[in-house]
C-alpha cells in the first residue's frame, strides 16, 4: 500500500489524458536540446487532436509550490500558434516567462511572485476566434521557501550552523529568543530561528592539482585550470556554478558545470549532460540542528567532471536529523529549486551511503519521481526496523560480559554470533578493554542506543547559545522525539517509542542446533528484560558522559543504568519491554518503513566490511531485496555489488562504473519504454562482486544464490559470507520487517518443534512459560504493528 499522504509524481498535470505519450516526447525533446538529436528514437508529434491545453506543473506538486516560484510545461494544441498563448498569474500577464522547447509544441516557463496559499494560473489563447480552445484554469498552493510543507511543526529549538560557511550570520527574523546574529562589531543584533541567509552564486575551477578554486566569471582562465569531458563527450575547461543557500532551513547545494557562463544572471547549460545527481549522506542524529554540509558531495568531483548536476542538502543528511519524512519534504524542495532553475533533467538519480542510502529506498518508495534511478551505498531497508535489532546490542552485551560474564563461552568472542547474529571476532582490538576481542555490536553500533533512546543524552554543538537556555533545558533527546511528528506523544508525555521484545527468544537458533545449552539459554532469557521507560531513565555515564570522560568508577558502556534485567533470574525473570502499537502503526503510515514499493533501477553496492565489524554489514542489501519480492513478487530492478577490501579498508570506488551502467539502464528505458525496467537492463546491470582492486570477480543471476533461497552458495555468496542479526537467529524473517511479532503459547511453539534438538521437559516448559508468560514469538505471522487493514 503506497503513503497517500505524502506519495505523489511530482509532474503533475491538469487535463492531461496522453501521459506517457507526453512525457515520452517531453523527455526526448528536453535531450535533443540540451545534447543535439541522441542515436535513440525520434520524438513523437503532437498528437493531431489535441484541441485543448495540456498544463503540467514540472517542478513540483500543484499544492505543494514552495518559493513562490513554478516550473510549467504547457503543450499547445493544434489549432493555437505557441506564439499566441497568454499566461496569466493571479491576474498578471506572464507570458513572457515561456519558451518553446525545440522540436515539440511544448512552452516551459516559471511562474513568480505566488502568494501564499492559493494562487490562480489562466492559460489561454490571445485570439478568441470561434474554434479556439477554452482557457485553462489551474490552482497552485503556495508554502515559504522556510518551510514546512507536510511535515508537520518544524523542530525547535534549531541550531544554526550557515555561520560556519562562506554563507555567512543567518537573517534576524526574531528579536529575544533562537540562535543569536553577530553583525559586523561582534555584537548580538537579534536572532534566527528559522537560519535563513541571502542565496550565494560563486564559481570554482578544478585546478590540475585536483582541488577546486575559486573563480570569476569573464576573467582570464588561470594556468592550472584543468579541462574535462563529460558523458557526451565535450571536452570544456573545468569551471562549475556554485548556488548555495538554505531551504527548509536547511543548507542546499546546486552545482552544475559553466564553462561559458558569465556572472550569476546567466545560466549555461551548454556542458550539462542533462542528468542531475541527487547526493545524499549518512550519519545518525537526532535533530534540533540545521547541519554541516559535506564539500565533497556538494562538489561530487566524478560526477561534476562527466557533466552531471549535483544536488546536496543538510537536511538529507542523516547525520543531521533522521525524520525521513521532513527529509523526503526537503528533497522534493531541493529538487524543486533545481527544476526552476534548469528544467526537468533527463533523470535524477540518487547516490549516497548508509543513511544516504536508506534515503533512496524510502524516497523512492514514498515519492513517485522525484528519483528516476538509485545508487544506495551501505545500505539497509530503513532506519526504523533497523534500530530494532540495534536496541538488542547492548542488553545481550551486558548480559555477556556482566550478568553471565563467569560463563567461558563468551569469553571467545566468536560464539557472541550466536545470540547476536552480527559478525564476531577474536583478534580485532576492542577499543573499550584494549584486548582483542570485539563484536560489530561493539565496534560499529556502541553509542548509538543511548542517543536513540535516552530523552537526556543527545546534543548539538552550539546548543548553549539558544536563548531562551530554558527551551534547550526542555529538549527530549531521542529517536523517537526527533520523530514526534509521526510518532505522537505517549501518556507520560514522551514520544511514542516502537522498540518492543516481547515473546522474543534469544538465541533460538542457537539451542535448536544445540550450538548452547538449554540452560544457557533459559538464563539469557531470563536475564534479559529491556529498556526503562523515557520517564526513569537517567544520563548516561563514562565513556559517553560528560563527554570524553574515562572515570573506570562510573564506566557503563551498555547504558545498564537504563535497562531493564533480572540479577537473579531463577527467582524472578525481567519483564521485557513493549513497544506503542500506534507509533509503530503510525510509522508504517508515513512510509518510515521500507515495504518494497519500488520500481526505480537500483545499483546496491557496498565494500564488504564483515572483517572488520563494521556497522554497514552486507545482510542489510538482502534484506531490501527480499523486502522488495515480498511486495512486488520479484526484485529484478535491483542488482547486488559487492567489492572486498583490504586489511586496512576499502581501496578501490565502483561507483564512477555504477553511474556508467545506469545510464546505460536509463537510456534503455527511454529508447524502450514498453520493456520496463527488468526488460532494459545493460550487460553490466546484473549482480556482481569485485576484488579489492576492482577487478569483477564474477557475474550474473546465480552469483548471490544461497543467501535467500538456502540453496548452494553462488560464487559471490560463497566469497563473502552474510551474517545474521540478533531477530533472525531468535527466530525472526530474514528481512528483519517485523516491530512487534504475535505470540503463541509455548505448549504450541514446541509441538511445532521450534526448539530443535532440544526437546523441553515439563520442568523446562514450566520455565518458559513463566519467562514467556505471554506466549513467545510466532514469526509465521504478520507483524502485530501494522495498521489495520494493511
Amino acid at each position: 500500500m503506497r503513503n497517500t499522504r505524502q506519495s505523489f509524481s511530482r509532474r503533475q498535470t491538469i487535463r492531461r489524458p496522453r501521459r506517457g505519450a507526453f512525457a515520452a516526447a517531453i523527455l526526448l525533446s528536453l535531450l535533443i536540446a540540451l545534447l543535439g538529436t541522441p542515436a535513440l528514437a525520434q520524438p513523437p508529434g503532437p498528437p493531431a487532436y489535441a484541441l485543448t491545453f495540456d498544463v503540467e506543473v514540472v517542478s513540483g506538486a500543484p499544492d505543494q509550490v514552495t518559493g513562490g516560484d513554478s516550473r510549467l510545461h504547457i503543450q499547445v494544441p493544434a489549432n493555437v500558434s505557441p506564439h499566441q498563448v497568454e499566461v496569466i498569474v493571479n491576474g498578471i500577464d506572464q507570458s513572457g516567462h515561456f519558451s518553446l522547447i525545440p522540436g515539440t509544441r511544448t512552452l516551459t516557463g516559471v511562474v513568480d511572485g505566488l502568494a501564499l496559499g492559493d494562487n490562480t494560473v489562466v492559460v489561454r489563447p490571445t485570439s478568441r476566434s470561434r474554434g479556439r480552445p477554452a482557457e485553462l484554469s489551474l490552482e497552485l498552493v503556495n508554502h515559504p521557501i522556510t518551510g514546512p510543507v507536510f511535515s508537520g511543526p518544524q523542530q525547535y529549538p534549531f541550531v544554526c550552523q550557515v555561520q560556519s560557511t562562506v554563507l555567512g550570520q543567518p537573517l534576524v527574523d526574531n528579536e529575544t529568543e533562537g540562535y543569536p546574529v553577530y553583525g559586523d562589531m561582534g555584537a548580538v543584533i537579534g536572532y534566527s530561528k528559522d537560519c535563513s541567509v541571502e542565496t550565494l552564486v560563486q564559481y570554482v575551477y578544478r585546478s590540475t592539482e585536483g582541488s577546486f578554486k575559486r573563480y570569476t566569471p569573464g576573467g582570464p582562465r588561470p594556468v592550472d585550470m584543468a579541462q574535462t569531458t563529460t558523458l557526451d563527450g565535450l571536452t570544456v575547461d573545468y569551471i562549475v556554478r556554485w548556488e548555495r543557500g538554505t531551504i527548509n532551513r536547511f543548507i542546499y547545494s546546486l552545482a552544475v558545470l559553466a564553462p561559458y557562463e558569465r556572472g550569476p544572471k546567466s545560466l549555461d547549460k551548454t556542458a550539462w549532460n542533462g542528468r542531475l545527481i541527487y547526493h545524499f549522506e549518512g550519519g545518525v542524529a537526532i535533530g534540533h540542528d540545521q547541519g554541516n554540509p559535506s564539500a565533497s558531495r556538494m562538489l561530487y568531483e566524478p560526477g561534476l567532471a562527466r557533466g552531471y548536476a549535483v544536488a546536496y542538502s543538510t537536511g538529507n543528511r542523516t547525520g543531521t536529523h533522521y525524520n525521513l519524512v521532513l527529509g523526503g519534504e526537503t528533497a522534493l524542495m531541493v529538487k524543486e529549486r533545481f527544476v526552476e532553475l534548469y528544467d526537468v533533467p533527463l533523470y535524477t538519480v540518487g547516490l549516497g551511503g548508509s543513511g544516504g542510502a536508506i534515503q533512496q529506498y524510502i524516497y523512492g518508495q514514498n515519492h513517485e519521481g522525484l528519483l528516476d534511478a538509485a545508487i544506495p551505498q551501505y545500505s539497509y531497508p530503513d532506519m526504523v526496523s533497523q534500530a530494532v535489532h540495534v536496541g538488542d546490542c547492548e542488553l545481550l552485551e551486558y548480559y555477556m560480559d556482566v550478568l553471565d560474564g563467569a560463563n567461558s563461552r563468551w569469553q571467545a568472542w566468536t560464539n557472541r554470533t550466536l545470540i547476536e547474529g552480527l559478525n564476531a571476532s577474536d583478534t580485532v582490538e576492542n577499543p573499550y578493554t584494549g584486548q582483542n576481542g570485539a563484536s560489530e555490536c561493539v565496534i560499529g553500533w556502541r553509542g548509538l542506543s543511548p542517543l536513540a533512546i535516552n530523552p537526556h543524552y543527545g546534543y548539538v554543538v552550539g546548543q548553549e547559545e539558544i536563548r531562551p537556555s530554558s527551551a534547550v533545558e526542555a529538549i527530549e533527546w531521542s529517536h523517537f522525539a526527533d520523530l514526534v511528528n509521526v510518532l505522537g506523544t505517549a501518556d507520560d508525555g514522551y514520544a511514542r517509542r516502537y522498540w518492543d521484545n516481547v515473546g522474543v527468544q534469544y538465541g533460538l537458533q542457537a539451542v535448536a542446533t544445540g550450538a548452547i545449552t538449554p540452560d544457557e539459554f533459559l538464563n539469557l532469557n531470563a536475564s534479559i528484560g529491556g529498556w526503562k521507560e523515557e520517564p526513569e531513565m537517567v544520563q548516561e555515564a563514562c565513556p559517553f558522559w560528560p563527554r570524553g570522560c574515562s572515570d573506570a568508577g562510573n564506566w557503563d558502556p551498555w547504558s545498564a543504568r537504563n535497562q531493564v534485567f533480572s540479577t537473579d533470574p531463577s527467582a524472578a525473570p525481567a519483564p521485557r519491554t513493549e513497544g506503542d502499537r500506534e507509533a509503530m502503526r503510525e510509522a508504517y503510515r508515513a512510509g518510515l518503513v521500507f515495504r518494497g514499493d519500488i520500481d526505480v533501477p537500483i545499483i546496491d553496492w557496498r565494500h564488504y566490511l564483515e572483517d572488520h565489524l563494521d556497522m554497514h554489514n552486507s545482510h542489510q542489501s538482502f534484506a531490501a531485496r527480499q523486502r522488495m519480492r515480498n511486495f512486488r513478487g520479484d526484485a529484478d530492478n535491483q542488482v547486488i555489488w559487492f567489492t572486498d577490501v583490504g586489511p586496512g579498508g576499502p581501496e578501490f570506488d565502483q561507483t564512477p562504473e555504477a553511474l556508467e551502467v545506469m545510464d546505460q539502464w536509463m537510456a534503455n528505458i527511454l529508447e524502450n519504454p514498453a520493456a520496463g525496467v527488468a526488460g532494459n537492463k545493460p550487460p553490466g546491470a546484473t549482480d556482481r562482486c569485485f576484488d579489492k582492486d576492482g577487478t569483477e570477480i564474477a557475474a550474473g543471476d546465480g552469483v548471490w544464490d544461497g543467501i535467500l533461497d538456502g540453496g548452494e552458495l553462488g560464487a559471490c555468496a560463497a566469497r563473502f559470507p552474510v551474517y545474521g542479526t540478533s531477530r533472525t537467529v531468535a527466530g525472526g524473517p530474514f528481512e528483519q520487517s517485523i516491530f512487534k511479532c504475535q505470540l503463541m503459547p509455548v505448549a504450541r511453539a514446541i509441538a511445532q518443534d521450534l526448539y530443535g534438538v532440544w526437546t523441553p521437559t515439563a520442568a523446562e516448559r514450566d520455565r518458559l512459560e513463566e519467562i514467556f508468560p505471554d506466549g513467545v514469538c510466532d514469526y509465521t505471522k504478520r507483524d502485530a504493528g501494522l495498521p489495520p487493514g494493511w
